[in-house]
């Protein structure tokens, strides 16, 4: 059995030598049925990216297909806007051929060393048991240092089975590292804030995207002399926005999977045109591959060529897509996607397109829909616009994502999550960010209703994003990889001095429409870190002012109050130790129930926590007390679901830990030693072979007469009434019962007895709420965040109990301050 000591003032002990070998198995409790199928599904998954085989190169092949319609819309509809956002400003001097071949060859060696190496083949291959995104490094991160800022960590969860990830040891120069690291809050707090800047980015990625890729490809009509002026195109795309975002709770797997064939035909398209105009018009282009055209276009622009740096860096826009979208597939698919079609089809048609240029130096404004031949204009343009919906459709599902990942990592106020499929674990919609999406992207589109002006805050997002996840990937590289600090070094000097130069360009464009991101990022990383700062300073009062063991002692089995039939489930956001809260429910309340769970629901720095992993149950106090504690361990993948079961699992769990304790003698403890130490992690396939419980199903039409109900009269009938209201949703009751079993202990025997009976009385959730403010001595800035900005994202979030899908008709409050 997997146990852990946890010593009185909450910090995590040492774990007991194991010695038991396989008999010393523990039991695990999880929920089955659709999550563990979902979690098998990520496991095989992790399993194909770690391992390929000719066996599994069908499935790589579907993964691969899939990806289009979600990974790479965005990368691939770059060529509709890049040679425009090019020769703008100050480079409009410079329209000659010589230019135009310099702009290509930087186009192509942008594709060539930051698609394809640093994402390829190096980035890609960090993933974080098969997740990947800028939130998968900073997990990978915790998980191999005490980098994380909220002390919610416990010894148990380096046991996950998903918790370790390369190389044991370390050298003494990154052990070095890490310590000084780990030792100055001001440096992880200054991580923190990083990787909160790239998730900001992207969010604000997600705003400007749509707008820019449908307007690049509505503009198509003003490029065929149709005589509509721009109002009409612009209404046309507000009006394919509205729609792209009213299709987004169909689900991505939906909307991706039916556009997959639509982005494939695209690129095959645009290889064809580009081939097509690179024979017709000037085939000497290829000479632009050489990298010796990049010097001669410098050597002539000077410092004009530099600032057009930032309309080069449009061409990679999407690449950040290729990492964060890694969880739903896997890393061979994906760069057999990129390698096979993605990355030929774009050189083919950015070659094509310059070679069109050369010879039609004024198309440079329209160059993409100017270099199609007449004859297939108006198809081309129709999969131009299906290709933007799904170029915007892959960004709005990272934006969902991302803001998921900081949700779970705390850093994120509460809001409704819903997983759209059942086949591909981790796509999500999230109902009021879709909006608040919406409604940004077309404030964007009318504000500025220029693509030239769209791409200047675009290409900043993007820049900013990649920045970050270098840096990131050169920590993972030491920390994780344990590979020398020199290689790391050179890592990060050769894509920063690199990438420094487009995002240079990139912020020199802010006074033209780039201080659209730097705003955006600015609000959501605000929104991010005061919610942080607020649940740190929350959690950090609760785990200061913790009821101390010797009170509830002292006030005996009782707690000096009437303990009546029914059980009582007390959230709380602490792993350890009993909360503050609680003396409030023993010094105000007349009554308590005979059975109290203290429930821990909280997220680990892993994507996901197996089924069989998910509960860890321990018991608090002397056994007469009947105080147990479990907690529900979930990974920032992970979807909370509304766990009807849950309940009846629990009394499962809280059996199986009873008899447990009680027949392996290193696990059970006398009552003088600590009691809020030992926990154990129990099995729901314990359940099924070896259940102390016997459990049977009855029609839940009431409640029985044998045990008397700790609800009054008037709940009864109320929850009568909603049932009665509602007959769609009566469900059976699960029944519990003790088997005959003459070799059980007496005193086991009464306290399973006591559980059933608790259960059988009625389940009443308590949680406390809370009103955060800051000290009277605390400094105005304090204030200020806790008081207002803190304050106010709870009040306009979803509540707690919301969110942990707790009946209403069972919840009980009570109301605390914490001065922080």
């Amino acid at each position: 059995m997997n146990q852990v000591d946890i010593d009185n003032d909450g910090s995590p002990g040492t774990p007991p030598p194991r010695a038991l070998g396989a008999g010393q198995q523990s039991a695990r409790l999880g929920r089955r049925d659709e999550q563990g199928e979902q979690a098998q599904t990520a496991q095989n998954k992790r399993k194909l990216t770690s391992k390929f085989s000719l066996a599994n190169l069908p499935t790589s092949l579907v993964l691969a297909y899939q990806s289009f319609g979600v990974v790479y819309g965005d990368l691939s509809t770059s060529p509709l806007y890049v040679f425009k956002s090019i020769f703008v400003g100050k480079l409009q001097h410079h329209q000659n051929p010589d230019a135009i071949f310099g702009a290509f060859s930087l186009i192509f060696w942008t594709l060539t060393l930051i698609p394809l190496l640093k994402y390829i083949i190096v980035v890609l291959s960090a993933d974080d048991n098969g997740e990947g995104g800028t939130f998968a490094l900073y997990s990978l991160l915790c998980r191999h240092g005490k980098f994380g800022l909220l002390p919610n960590q416990q010894t148990a969860d380096e046991e996950l089975s998903a918790y370790k990830y390369g190389p044991l040891g370390q050298s003494s120069t990154s052990l070095a590292l890490k310590r000084f690291l780990e030792k100055h809050k001001s440096l992880r707090t200054g991580l923190l804030l990083v990787v909160l800047l790239g998730a900001g980015m992207v969010i604000g990625d997600g705003v400007v995207t749509p707008a820019m890729s449908v307007l690049s490809s509505i503009s198509g009509l003003e490029a065929a002399n149709t005589k509509l002026d721009k109002g009409v195109t612009l209404l046309i795309s507000c009006i394919v926005l509205v729609g792209l975002f009213a299709l987004q709770h169909w689900g991505t797997h939906k909307v991706g999977f039916l556009f997959a064939p639509v982005v494939i035909l695209w690129l095959v398209s645009i290889f064809a045109i580009g081939l097509y105009n690179t024979i017709c018009w000037n085939p000497k282009i290829v000479y632009a591959l050489s990298p010796h055209y990049i010097i001669k276009f410098f050597d002539k622009t000077g410092r004009d060529g530099w600032i057009s740096l930032g309309g080069v860096l449009l061409a990679i826009t999407g690449t950040e897509a290729m990492y964060a979208d890694l969880g739903h597939f896997t890393s061979f698919s994906i760069r057999l996607a990129f390698v096979v079609l993605v990355y030929p089809c774009l050189v083919v048609q950015y070659m094509g397109q310059a070679a069109f240029l050369t010879k039609h130096i004024s198309s440079i404004p329209t160059s993409f829909y100017d270099s199609i031949p007449r004859v297939v204009f108006w198809p081309i343009f129709v999969i131009a616009t299906l290709a933007a919906i799904v170029a915007s459709q892959a960004i709005i599902s990272a934006t969902f994502s991302i803001v998921k990942q900081c949700h779970a990592l705390s850093c994120f106020p509460r809001v409704k999550i819903v997983h759209t499929s059942k086949q591909i674990y981790g796509q999500i919609y999230i109902p009021e960010i879709n909006w608040i999406l919406m409604i940004l992207t077309l404030a964007v589109a009318v504000g500025f209703q220029d693509t030239t002006t769209i791409g200047n805050a675009y290409g900043l997002a993007v820049m900013s994003v990649m920045y970050i996840t270098t840096f990131l990937m050169a920590l993972v590289m030491v920390f994780v990889w344990q590979r020398s600090i020199i290689l790391a070094l050179v890592f990060l000097l050769f894509f920063w001095i690199m990438e420094a130069f487009y995002l240079s360009a990139a912020y020199i464009k802010v006074p033209q429409g780039g201080w659209v991101s730097l705003v955006l990022s600015f609000i959501f990383l605000s929104i991010m870190f005061v919610w942080h700062y607020g649940t740190r300073k929350k959690y950090s009062f609760d785990l200061h002012n913790k009821v101390p063991m010797k009170w509830i002692l002292g006030l005996g089995p009782s707690l000096g109050i009437v303990r009546v039939p029914g059980m009582g489930l007390i959230y709380s956001e602490l792993a350890t130790g009993v909360p503050s809260i609680f003396s409030h429910f023993v010094t105000n309340l007349p009554a308590f129930h005979n059975v109290l769970v203290f429930v821990c629901v909280k997220y680990v720095p892993v994507p996901y926590v197996s089924p069989e992993e998910r509960f860890l149950i321990g018991r608090i106090c002397p056994r007469p007390y009947r105080m147990y504690r479990c907690i529900v361990r979930y990974g920032y993948k992970d979807l909370q679901g509304d766990e009807g079961d849950f309940e009846n699992l629990l009394i499962q769990s809280i059996a199986e830990f009873i008899q447990m304790e009680a027949v392996e003698p290193q696990f059970s403890t006398p009552d003088s030693v600590s009691y809020d130490g030992r926990m154990a992690v129990i099995s729901s396939r314990t359940f099924e072979s070896c259940s102390s419980l016997i459990v049977s199903e009855v029609d839940d039409f009431g409640t029985s007469n044998s045990i008397q109900s700790s609800k009054s009269l008037t709940l009864q009938s109320l929850r009568s009434v909603h049932d009665d209201e509602n007959p769609q949703i009566r469900r059976r009751r699960v029944r519990f019962d003790l088997p005959e079993s003459p070799g059980i202990d007496p005193s086991v025997r009464e306290e399973l007895l006591d559980l059933i009976q608790a259960k059988e009385a009625g389940v009443a959730y308590i949680m406390g709420h809370s009103y955060v403010k800051a000290r009277r001595s605390s400094s105005f800035l304090k204030k200020l965040v806790i008081d207002f900005g803190y304050s106010f994202l709870r009040k306009n979030c979803r509540g707690p109990s919301v969110s942990l899908h707790i009946p209403h008709i069972s919840l009980i409050e009570v109301g605390m301050i914490y001065h922080v």
